[in-house]
């Protein structure tokens, strides 16, 4: 069995549950501006550290020059934001933890139609590679990809760097992209592209099972997910709402299921997205360790 490594939990929902604000233009990326906002994104990150996460993500999902000049920043204003994003991840990781950078769609992570042309992805990648490989992360988490298309030009910047990547994909209930294409392939195309982990995230725990059972019988490894745990019961699904919505999994109920998972899919990675807490992780790690969760 390999070793697993415990990710985090959502960042953004976690801010939202001690009150940040995360909605159009900034997302939750404007805690970085102030001393106080930095302050309470740091202290996130340690309570994740604290809960046994081997990896802290550097808020920089939102982070990409598309966003952030919708949010009315110049560039290089830009590119500071996201050097202190992993700043304040680094100094709340205490030694062993590992600091990734986030690359999510430079568009809506839920809606595909909406990805842009290839020189637009190509040109926008490149330049948050950029500044994460400039920041230092250990790691670059390619995440929450809708296409194929998108997810081979991130990590194509990130491997040009000489960057270790990831990429994690956000799938249907019936176990495809949001693209409507197929898993195994894109995850194939994902490890040509240089992938060194394929993983499913931000989909519910129903439809992760699904992803996960694609990739284990197309053969694909390593693999790790870290399920969205959010009760979206009454909210339109695929869209955000501005106030946190409490997790529907308990923290106890998830950990069995991932530590389940870990023995039936030989997870080397598992954590949380939306709706995870410091409890969640905690939970999970004391599972996976074969603890009582």
């Amino acid at each position: 069995m390999p070793t697993t490594t415990v990710l985090d939990g959502g960042l953004a929902t976690e801010l939202q549950r001690h009150g940040w604000p995360v909605r159009q233009p900034w997302w939750g990326v404007d805690v970085l501006l102030t001393p106080a906002g930095r302050t309470l994104l740091g202290e996130v990150h340690r309570r994740y550290a604290d809960a046994g996460a081997d990896v802290l993500t550097a808020h920089t999902f939102r982070g990409n020059l598309r966003s952030l000049r919708r949010a009315g920043l110049a560039d290089d204003a830009a590119a500071r934001l996201v050097h202190t994003a992993v700043t304040v991840a680094r100094t709340a990781a205490p030694p062993g933890v590992r600091v990734a950078g986030s690359i999510a769609p430079v568009e809506d992570c839920y809606q595909p139609r909406l990805v842009p042309p290839d020189d637009e992805l190509r040109e926008e990648h490149r330049w948050l590679a950029r500044r994460l490989h400039d920041a230092g992360v250990d790691l670059v988490l390619v995440e929450t990809m809708n296409t194929l298309r998108e997810a081979v030009h991130a990590l194509e910047a990130v491997a040009a760097l000489g960057m270790p990547a990831w990429v994690s994909f956000v799938c249907t209930e019936q176990g495809t992209l949001l693209s409507g294409e197929p898993l195994d392939r894109a995850a194939r195309t994902a490890q040509r592209a240089g992938a060194r982990a394929v993983l499913v995230n931000c989909t519910t725990p129903t439809g992760t099972r699904v992803a996960l059972r694609v990739l284990r019988d197309a053969g694909v490894t390593p693999v790790g997910t870290y399920p969205n745990l959010e009760d979206r019961s009454g909210l339109p699904a695929y869209t955000p709402v501005d106030r946190h919505v409490p997790a529907g999994t308990g923290t106890a109920q998830f950990a069995a299921e991932l530590a389940g998972w870990r023995d039936e899919f030989g997870l080397v990675a598992a954590g949380g997205c939306c709706g995870a807490t410091p409890a969640h992780i905690a939970a999970l790690t004391r599972a996976l360790a074969g603890q009582p969760a």
